[in-house]
């Protein structure tokens, strides 16, 4: 696969996945709000449900920079 089609492949997983369920916000951001407030209350399937929404932006971020750390060598 090339790069556009891995880049474009990630960010429709964004998009969904990672932005899902979308009202009346999305999870993730909940997820990192609830944290930022101290966690208080989080339980495993909490953590499980932010590595689930997290984990397609952390791929999307690790190819962003791979490819742009393979476009300056």
């Amino acid at each position: 696969m090339n790069r556009k089609n891995i880049l474009f492949i990630l960010i429709v997983c964004c998009l969904t996945i990672g932005l899902a369920p979308f009202t009346p916000e999305p999870h993730l951001w909940g997820k990192l709000k609830w944290i930022a407030g101290g966690g208080d209350g989080m339980q495993l399937m909490d953590y499980g449900d932010l590595l689930l929404h997290g984990s397609p932006w952390m791929a999307l971020l690790v190819a962003l920079i791979y490819f742009g750390l393979k476009n300056t060598n």
